[in-house]
């Protein structure tokens, strides 16, 4: 054979008819009844991936509209017109590179050719591929073109990447997808390459390469032309592993099932002895995650789908170790080797990435049993120890027991029998309630009611032992557990509220001020109602983790979760009202304050003074005004008041730490001033 006239077996053999386009049958079939109905486009769109027949497809199709000799829309690649598109020689057929006559000169150049007539064809076509490489210019100057073409024109477009395209193009055209060819097509296709060269190749051989073509025709092409250089006349699988840098499916194969029996070693073992054999590591990666694929699938329940990691005489095995690692377990496994694989397309340690990859796949666990494994930790049974000994969840087993909800707790019984007898520390961790119930040792009291920390499960007897633990390593503690300070019941509503007000010393407590009076609006739930006036102090105490504060207060009090919400009262609603204020604050209904807004040395004449222990409380005397002598029967008594409900005067206790507040309050000061100057002025006056 004569070296410098050889051309590549994907030039020799590119189709020439629309029969020789494998795998895309249906667009031929299309394109074939456009031409004998007479509907034929004005502009065509193909896309798909590179290498299955896109640029060989609209050749064909140009030499179909042109050649005098087509019999039903075939060419007869005999006459000069189909010689010359063929060979890419034809004037009135031209094949424009879109990637480098991508600017707007050159479509003002075709746009200038378009308005000249064919010289010897029934039709002009311009086969513009790549055309996802042209500028926006371009496209928008090719547009006016491409809607209203001169007669006879014909535009072919091809591209890998349709979505670069802008939508006016796409609207002025009809699309064609091409799809990938299978392996079995590229197959075929192989064996009629190998015997007209006169190659013997095996059929495994054959199939390796199809695989590797990833469904391109024109890569399968290329691979087989690189084994055939290889391989002499006789080509076997061995050959084409050498000249890939693969494994065989043998070591694939005993590579994952060290995977499948959680042995680590053994897996980087077969791992550096494949890359000292000459496998590269990249096709090595992306052959283990084609494996894992198929075992993907097949432990899925799919029949019949073709296999990319292995050939089909190795469909067994793949079924054996599909059922035996399980669907959840192969998924996990193929995730983290998919993630190495994208990792190392970044990294310089490729194989530091493999191998960990590997390590962790072997130190998953048969997430196959999740399912059984969730139930178990539900309570109905212990959980499963793994072939390590240790317990499925890597929970250690001496593990503190989890606390079951207790019931509440018993009414009737006495203050002096909160003492429960011994129970065992060693009480087994997952026990369903059924499993409970049905336990002579252990009983519920059907009349427990109110606290639910005091009352459990209660033993019949004081000896009680878990079942399934000796009494020799069983250890028990005597448990006596206090007594609610308040029932949850009708009557104690106002002591509930002033326990909340007593244990809450910061502005919660404060804000608590501001409640008239609460209620029970259900068996587990308290109502607290806030005056209208005090929108601000409810819309804090609403807060939520004020008020889980608040309920987790209450549940120790009590004994009993309860529900805390709180609500708005009327507006008329004032402090005298409320029975739970301090008997200080009563007096404020015969000597009603004389500003409404409470404001601090606003000229009312409330003057605030801290206090800084609970201790000092002592009434202070009333100082007069330093320029007037006010007559006692003018001036009305003043009066104390602890904690008022001044929002001015809180916030500035909060922000010195005041615990407490002693307000005393000089009514009508500033107006029997005033009267007593007028008098004075008065007097002053007749004097003189």
């Amino acid at each position: 054979m004569n070296v410098e006239n050889y051309t590549v077996l994907a030039r020799r053999f590119r189709p020439q008819t629309f029969s020789e386009v494998v795998g895309q049958d249906r667009i031929a079939q299309t394109l074939r009844n456009a031409i004998l109905e007479g509907r034929v486009a004005h502009a065509y769109l193909f896309t798909g991936a590179r290498g299955v027949g896109k640029t060989s497809m609209a050749r064909i199709f140009a030499k179909a509209l042109n050649c005098p000799n087509a019999v039903d829309a075939v060419p007869c690649n005999t006459c000069e017109i189909c010689r010359a598109v063929s060979a890419g020689q034809d004037v009135d057929v031209s094949e424009i590179d879109g990637a480098s006559n991508r600017g707007i000169d050159d479509i003002r150049t075709l746009r200038a050719n378009v308005n000249v007539k064919s010289m010897r064809t029934r039709y002009k076509v311009y086969i513009i591929d790549e055309v996802h490489m042209l500028t926006k210019e371009a496209f928008n100057a090719l547009l006016k073109t491409l809607e209203e073409p001169p007669q006879g024109v014909k535009f072919i477009f091809c591209t890998t990447e349709p979505n670069k395209l802008p939508d006016t193009i796409l609207s002025r055209c009809q699309r064609f997808d091409f799809g990938t060819v299978n392996i079995e097509s590229i197959g075929e296709r192989l064996r009629q390459i190998a015997t007209t060269e006169g190659f013997q190749v095996d059929d495994e051989a054959i199939e390796l390469v199809s695989r590797r073509a990833n469904g391109s025709m024109r890569d399968s092409q290329s691979l087989f032309d690189q084994v055939l250089a290889f391989g002499h006349q006789h080509v076997t699988v061995a050959d084409v592993h050498r000249l890939l840098g693969t494994a065989s499916d043998d070591r694939v194969i005993e590579l994952v099932q060290a995977l499948i029996d959680r042995h680590a070693a053994r897996a980087l073992e077969a791992l550096d002895q494949a890359i000292l054999d000459g496998v590269q590591l990249d096709a090595l990666t992306d052959q283990l995650i084609s494996y894992l694929r198929d075992l993907m699938v097949t432990a899925a329940g799919v029949k019949g789908v073709a296999l990319l990691g292995a050939t089909e005489s190795s469909r067994s095995t793949i079924e054996t170790q599909a059922e035996a690692w399980g669907l959840k377990t192969i998924s996990a496994a193929l995730q983290i080797l998919a993630e190495a694989k994208i990792k190392m397309a970044r990294a310089t340690w490729g194989r530091a990435l493999t191998e960990l990859a590997l390590v962790r796949i072997t130190l998953l666990e048969d997430l196959s049993r999740l399912d059984e494994l969730i139930a178990r930790f539900q309570g109905k049974s212990l959980p499963a120890t793994s072939s390590s000994g240790r317990l499925a969840t890597d929970r250690p087993m001496n593990s503190s027991p989890r606390v079951l909800p207790p019931p509440v707790a018993v009414a009737h019984s006495s203050p002096e029998s909160h003492d429960l007898p011994d129970v065992q520390k060693s009480q087994p961790e997952f026990q369903s309630q059924a499993e409970l119930q049905s336990q002579p040792e252990l009983q519920h009291d059907p009349h427990a009611v109110g606290n639910g920390l005091n009352a459990g499960i209660v033993p019949a007897s004081s000896n009680a032992t878990v079942p399934g633990e000796s009494s020799a390593e069983a250890s028990s503690i005597s448990t006596s557990l206090p007594e609610p300070e308040l029932a949850f019941q009708p009557g104690n509503e106002a002591a509930l509220l002033e326990h909340l007000r007593t244990r809450n010393t910061d502005l919660t407590g404060i804000h608590l001020q501001r409640a008239t009076h609460c209620q029970m609006t259900g068996p587990t739930q308290l109502e607290i109602v806030i005056s209208a006036n005090h929108r601000f102090e409810q819309q804090c105490l609403e807060q939520p983790n004020i008020v889980s504060k608040l309920e987790q207060q209450l549940r120790a009090a009590t004994g009993i979760s309860i529900r805390l919400r709180f609500t708005t009262g009327s507006a008329h609603e004032s402090s005298e009202a409320n029975p739970l204020k301090h008997p200080e604050s009563s007096s404020s209904k015969d000597h009603p304050a004389s500003s409404p807004n409470g404001q601090l040395a606003d000229g009312n004449g409330r003057v605030a003074q801290p206090e800084t222990s609970p201790n000092s409380r002592a009434e202070r005397p009333t100082l007069p005004h330093p320029s007037v002598t006010e007559p006692p029967a003018i001036r009305p008594a003043s009066r104390t008041v602890e904690d008022p409900e001044d929002r001015f005067v809180q916030s500035i206790g909060a922000a010195f730490g005041i615990d407490s507040w002693r307000v005393h309050e000089r009514e009508r000061i500033v107006s029997v001033e005033i009267e007593e100057n007028s008098d004075t002025t008065a007097d002053s006056s007749t004097d003189d």
